[in-house]
């Protein structure tokens, strides 16, 4: 039985889709605006935004907010935090490409509690609770279990913000297109992370990503039995940028190609 927790998610989930779809046939009119130079914001992503925060709100008036287009700083207090990303894919939805999402997750003294992920073409719903599994549409998932590189799929994406370090991140990307199936960008970093919990990737990595890319995601996965890192094997994974995840075996194979791969520095972000 889902708690209350996870079902004003769900709710504030379809709520939030109802409104996205509103706009769907307005993909190439909408009134896109630049919070950098690839980095994408349309009336859509706001009023998802709001309507989530309007039913956690209801429900949950005390709860405090980080969500994507509102978000005044980048930090987990113990208090309950939800984490929310009103649209994750935006390019891919002004274009009308799937896939793009509705991410919700929910944190308490700085612990996932809940992960919810809805990707909106598709009708797919992702959730997760802490040490209650992971689900897709109500079926429970797991990670894969190929183990070998060569037979592996793997997910990633092309960070807009910092291209600092992407010439080793091209590299990189050229060792996985020898050594594994194949390397796939669908554009929105939730369902990358939902497709390694449903076996779909054996792993993904990314970087220049922001906690709402990743919160309710990380949950997922790893209650669909993966693993979940930063680029140097840690837990900075939420605000350090860097994430790999995977089942256990090809998260050890692709943070090794990552360490031998991408220098020291760039690995942790610090400057």
């Amino acid at each position: 039985m889902s708690s209350k927790d996870l079902e004003i998610a769900v709710a504030a989930a379809k709520d939030a889709t109802k409104v996205i779809k509103s706009f769907n046939d307005q993909h190439r009119s909408l009134n896109v605006q630049y919070k950098g130079r690839h980095d994408l914001v349309t009336k859509a992503d706001v009023a998802s935004e709001e309507k989530i925060i309007s039913v956690i709100k209801d429900a949950y008036p005390d709860d405090l907010i980080l969500a994507e287009e509102t978000a005044s700083d980048n930090t987990l207090s113990e208090d309950r935090v939800w984490i929310i990303d009103p649209i994750d894919g935006t390019t891919n939805f002004t274009h009308g490409f799937p896939a793009y999402c509705v991410s919700i997750a929910l944190y308490e003294y700085r612990e996932a509690k809940i992960g919810l992920v809805y990707e909106v073409t598709h009708g797919e719903m992702f959730t997760a609770e802490k040490g209650k599994g992971a689900f897709l549409n109500g079926e429970k998932i797991s990670v894969s279990n190929y183990s070998k590189a060569d037979e592996s799929l793997l997910g990633t994406g092309f960070p807009y913000r910092d291209l600092e370090l992407v010439d080793e991140y091209l590299d990189l990307f050229k060792v996985f297109m020898y050594e594994t199936q194949g390397v796939r960008r669908p554009g929105s970093a939730a369902y990358d992370l939902c497709s390694v919990a449903a076996g779909r990737f054996e792993g993904f990595y990314e970087y220049g990503l922001s906690p709402w890319d990743v919160a309710a995601g990380a949950l997922i996965i790893r209650e669909a039995g993966g693993i979940v890192t930063d680029w140097n094997g840690g837990d900075d994974w939420l605000f350090g940028k860097r994430i790999v995840t995977g089942n256990p075996d090809i998260h050890s194979y692709v943070l090794k190609r990552l360490k031998e791969n991408i220098s020291e520095k760039h690995r942790s972000g610090k400057k």
